[in-house]
């Protein structure tokens, strides 16, 4: 690792950013010094702003990664080597608005349902009923579930910041099933040497594989089940203030996308919040 790299790293470490943030900031930035085979530090801005163009016309990289970049290098530029201005950019009208494929709660059911492996069934049981980024999920200790008050304690989601989400009974119930055959400790799904959590990329692995065995062809990864977490509560007459708590929005524009992807007539029945009802519970054993 290179001191302005260590540099970069510690920067973004004192300021609480995510460690996926930081880690895609400085693969942005690496990404940069490798195109110019010199150090970030003796670019220019024009040379910046001709790579971003290479990023967007050559590579055809979508309006988000080189947003990423835009971000990244200035982090670096402003932050780190401390330059008061910097002048590349990419046009902020052009980001396009995409809607996620979002799955029916049949479709949830139908992938739940061809999970054999106890961890990995409450591994997705768990995304999809409590609605968390697979970045909180892996990182979900057993202390975190709360019976007593049914809440789980999200620590340290995005933006650094604390919340509770709905911990409904079959969610418990499921748990509780997985962890009297597994007693994971302390975390809640560990990996194979059990003390770290499972990797990011093994709990997406585990969710294509079941998209797949269950016939789902809807684009998108685990995420996909906290698209469906939500959007569930929408239709089922649940407020927005409510899911946006529940998803940990900073704003409540975040949360009202979600109008856009249920149906136009939302059922106006009570509110539940047990996602995971009629969900087979006892996987067959690995």
């Amino acid at each position: 690792m290179t001191d302005l790299r260590r540099r970069m790293d510690q920067d973004m470490v004192v300021r609480g950013m995510a460690d996926q943030t930081r880690e895609a900031y400085l693969a942005a930035v690496t990404g940069l010094a490798r195109f110019y085979r010199r150090p970030p530090d003796q670019i220019s801005d024009q040379d910046i702003q001709s790579y971003l163009l290479h990023l967007m016309q050559e590579r055809q990289c979508s309006w988000s990664t080189c947003h990423i970049a835009v971000c990244a290098f200035r982090f670096l530029y402003h932050v780190t080597l401390k330059r008061d201005r910097t002048s590349f950019s990419i046009p902020s009208t052009k980001r396009p608005l995409r809607l996620p494929e979002v799955l029916s709660r049949e479709e949830v059911h139908r992938v739940l349902a061809v999970v054999g492996h106890p961890k990995h069934h409450a591994l997705l049981a768990t995304a999809y009923a409590a609605g968390l980024r697979v970045s909180e999920l892996v990182r979900l200790r057993v202390r975190d579930i709360d019976p007593a008050r049914m809440v789980i304690r999200v620590e340290q989601g995005k933006g650094a910041k604390d919340r509770y989400t709905v911990l409904s009974p079959r969610l418990l119930e499921e748990l509780r099933v997985y962890w009297g055959q597994r007693r994971p400790r302390p975390w809640l799904f560990p990996g194979q040497r059990g003390d770290r959590p499972i990797d990011i990329t093994g709990v997406q692995r585990v969710y294509t594989a079941a998209k797949r065995r269950a016939g789902v062809t809807k684009r998108g990864g685990i995420h996909g089940l906290r698209h469906a977490f939500a959007t569930h509560l929408l239709e089922a007459g649940v407020d927005l203030h409510t899911i946006q708590r529940l998803m940990g929005h900073r704003s409540i524009s975040t949360t009202t996308r979600y109008w856009h992807l249920t149906p136009a007539a939302l059922t106006t029945r009570a509110a539940r919040l047990d996602l995971l009802d009629h969900t087979p519970l006892d996987p067959r054993p690995a």
